[in-house]
């Protein structure tokens, strides 16, 4: 299976989308589709060896639209091509609007005897005239809202019907019928009828719709400005060193292995790793820490951050569309062009919609003639239903919340891959959290170091030596603990034969000949070794919160290491906060109990699952979720992955491995627990926003089209006037995106 997101162009309503995504999914081959109005793009799923996306692209066009696949490098056009797009498309629809709007004064001063019944002294009689009127309305109604007429017919081909379809009906209705008393008043006379037309409805109505549509597009675009700041990041050119001399060069002329000077005050171009010189670096537009990061000769440093001090020469070891920056970007593209499961029914009814009001209108106008035999209220009621119906709100309502959110997420260093994560957080109830490098600080480092055999004769280096040697073959942060220790204290390692990590327990290897075990108390019983010897020393350091681990050479114990790990400074803020949103905050951890119940009570967690081996993490979330939980899961190693795939939202820390990044649908990217509340509240903000959003679509929709119908004019013998439910149909879609654009305001709320 292959994934693929197109960037779909001619869509007019939510009627637009669901045209699209049904041929999508006839396509032979196409496993899943999602269409999104507001992203305006389709995320398809489909077989490549029954398919390809110049067959689906094919499929789009035969369905009256058109597709292109969104470049895969999303840096390098720095979105350029749509903003011109955009741009060009409004500057058209501002043309159209101004001739509308001026010709709809005019039309409508020329109008107002004929609505009010009265003789206004300063309009001139010859505004009156129906033939003058005619010629003014043509340009409006063939130019400026020619669109909406092809676009029908376009749909009316396909046998379908969109937003364009009612338009299309409902004013050139108005327009078709005003001709008959321009060329024929005495017939109308005749029959006792006034000849009025209604050009001014007509022009008007266009007038306000490309108006809505223009404002609505000036806001969708909006929507996406996270994207186009996260791409605005990137510096534009960078200092490389070839043939020994400093060049400046484009930002996309720089290859792997360049080597690229840095000075203070400028952006890292792109990803690498220091080779000559330390500074310190402002990473907090791209992981959302706040404190400069102090980098030496071997660190990596990140594109699109900022250097502060110092001047240092990196290797570039990732470029383009594969830099940290960008993969940032088509996480973002991707949960902004997703589908919520709330945007579901919205989707089951704007399938629908379209014709049931063009069948409400046609009842409208019989029920009305037969009723009152009026074919003037039977029109006004008639073309009222279907301009006031717009669908687009529906379509809209879910999208662009969950495109401002995801940026949002983005702006605050939280990666959303999809709107399922971002919906089904606001409904979590217990939060699962790793101990090492979540909760702590992930950097552990020995503080005791206890050998049977003391320091005599180097025995104590000697051992160390043995276990370090052993240890540097894991990626456990333990063992990079007791490395970095060894090396300290001026250790020459050696390499290990036969390594082998066992999960949860320790690792083992030949080192010299000998067969050295590190791991776990448990381990070494369950190994049949002794531990008797220094076990009095090791209930002293597990008493102390400290993590012990045994080194047993030649199955014999010859030494155990106290490790501790320092709580990170924002967990007991960030756990507090959980617990006061109304979740409950859970401890899952490899640990000992008592060292996991030390941290546990350090930052406020009452319930601690301790002594949990990695292949029983995920076993342990499946027990919580069975008790009709809402899980998420949080961690960062690769042991941690079942767990967070397992989680009904698994939550990474972006400081963590590949493996529980992937494994993940939110990460973090600054590994700040901090975040964790970030991202439940934006889940909450976005949903609340979405759900603002389609109850006053659906109150529009469910008030508007039976006023219209004039189920009104019985009671208070009102009727609504083409012209209003043109206007309030155009603002109805503003207001809905408007009300998403307020979700830029969300900042999270921690209690200190």
């Amino acid at each position: 299976m292959e994934n693929t997101t197109l960037k779909l162009l001619g869509m007019s309503c939510a009627s637009c989308a669901s045209n699209i995504e049904d041929a999508i999914r006839l396509v032979p081959g196409v496993e899943a589709c999602s269409v999104n109005f507001g992203a305006e793009q389709a995320t398809v799923t489909y077989d490549k060896s029954k398919t390809n996306v110049a067959e689906i692209q094919d499929a789009v066009d035969a369905a009256g639209y058109s597709a292109q696949p969104i470049q895969d490098d999303v840096l390098a056009k720095e979105d350029d091509a749509e903003r011109l797009a955009r741009q060009v498309e409004n500057r058209d629809l501002t043309r159209k609007v101004w001739v509308s709007a001026i010709v709809s004064v005019v039309l409508v001063i020329g109008s107002l005897p004929a609505m009010t019944g009265l003789q206004i002294p300063f309009i001139p009689m010859w505004l009156h005239n129906p033939m003058l009127q005619l010629v003014l309305t043509a340009p409006v109604q063939f130019w400026a809202g020619g669109a909406f007429y092809v676009n029908a017919w376009k749909a009316l081909k396909r046998h379908t019907a969109t937003m364009d379809t009612l338009v299309a009906i409902g004013t050139g209705t108005a327009y078709l019928y005003s001709l008959f008393p321009t060329f024929f008043p005495q017939w109308f006379m005749a029959q006792g009828l006034r000849p009025d037309v209604y050009y001014e409805a007509a022009a008007v109505i266009i007038a306000l719709i490309l108006l809505g549509r223009l404002l609505e597009n000036r806001a969708k675009g909006q929507t996406s400005e996270a994207i186009r700041k996260l791409v605005g990041l990137q510096a534009k050119t960078a200092r490389v060193i070839r043939n020994g001399k400093e060049v400046d060069v484009p930002i996309a002329e720089v290859v792997l292995e360049d080597v690229i000077l840095v000075r203070p005050g400028e952006k890292i171009p792109v990803d690498g790793e220091i080779v000559e010189g330390s500074s310190t670096i402002d990473e907090a537009m791209v992981t959302g820490e706040s404190v400069p990061v102090k980098k030496q000769p071997g660190d990596e440093v990140i594109g699109a951050t900022i250097n502060k001090t110092g001047s240092f020469k990196f290797r570039a070891t990732r470029v383009g569309k594969d830099t940290f920056l960008a993969q940032i970007v088509k996480l973002v593209q991707q949960a902004q062009g997703s589908k919520a499961p709330i945007q579901r029914l919205a989707d089951r009814v704007t399938g629908w919609f379209v014709p049931a009001v063009i069948a409400i209108a046609i009842a409208t106008f019989i029920i009305w003639y037969n009723v009152m035999g009026n074919v003037t209220m039977a029109l006004i009621t008639t073309v009222g239903v279907l301009i006031i119906a717009c669908p687009c709100a529906l379509g809209l309502a879910t999208p662009t919340s969950i495109m401002v959110g995801t940026g949002k997420g983005a702006e605050n260093g939280i990666l959303i891959k999809g709107a399922e994560s971002l919906e089904l957080a606001h409904k979590l109830k217990t939060v699962v959290l790793d101990k090492t490098g979540t909760i702590t600080q992930g950097k552990p480092t020995v503080t005791d170091f206890v050998t049977i055999n003391g320091t005599a004769n180097g025995n104590e280096l000697n051992l160390l030596r043995l276990a370090a040697s052993v240890e540097r073959n894991s990626e456990h942060p333990l063992a990079e603990a007791v490395v970095n220790y060894a090396q300290s204290q001026g250790v020459q390692l050696t390499d290990a034969q036969e390594f082998e990590a066992i999960a949860g327990s320790g690792v083992q290897g030949y080192v010299s000949d000998q067969w050295v075990q590190i791991g776990t108390h448990r381990w070494m019983n369950e190994l049949g070794i002794d531990t008797g010897a220094l076990q009095e020393h090791w209930d002293r350091l597990e008493y102390l919160g400290k993590t012990v681990i045994w080194i047993a050479v030649n199955r014999k114990v010859q030494g155990i290491m106290g490790i501790a790990d320092a709580v990170k400074p924002s967990s007991a803020n960030a756990i507090r906060t959980l617990q006061k949103m109304g979740l409950e905050v859970v401890m899952l951890t490899g640990d000992n109990r008592r060292t996991a119940e030390t941290i546990a009570r350090e930052v406020g967690i009452k319930r601690v699952f301790a002594e949990v081996r990695p292949d029983r993490k995920a076993q342990t979330v499946e027990k919580l979720q069975s008790s009709d939980q809402i899980v998420a899961m949080v961690g960062d190693g690769i042991n941690d992955a079942p767990a967070l795939a397992q989680a009904d939202v698994g939550i990474a820390i972006g400081t963590g491995t590949d493996v529980a990044i992937a494994a993940s649908d939110i990460t973090l990217i600054s590994g700040d627990l901090l975040g964790i509340v970030t991202a439940i509240q934006l889940s909450r903000a976005t949903i609340r926003n979405i759900r603002q959003n389609l109850f006053f679509a659906f109150i529009y929709n469910v008030a508007g089209i039976p006023i219209a119908a004039g189920i009104l004019f019985p009671f208070f013998g009102w009727l609504l006037s083409p012209i209003i439910a043109g206007a309030a149909m155009a603002f109805s879609s503003v207001s809905v995106v408007t009300n998403a654009l307020r979700l830029r305001n969300f900042r999270p709320k921690t209690i200190g």
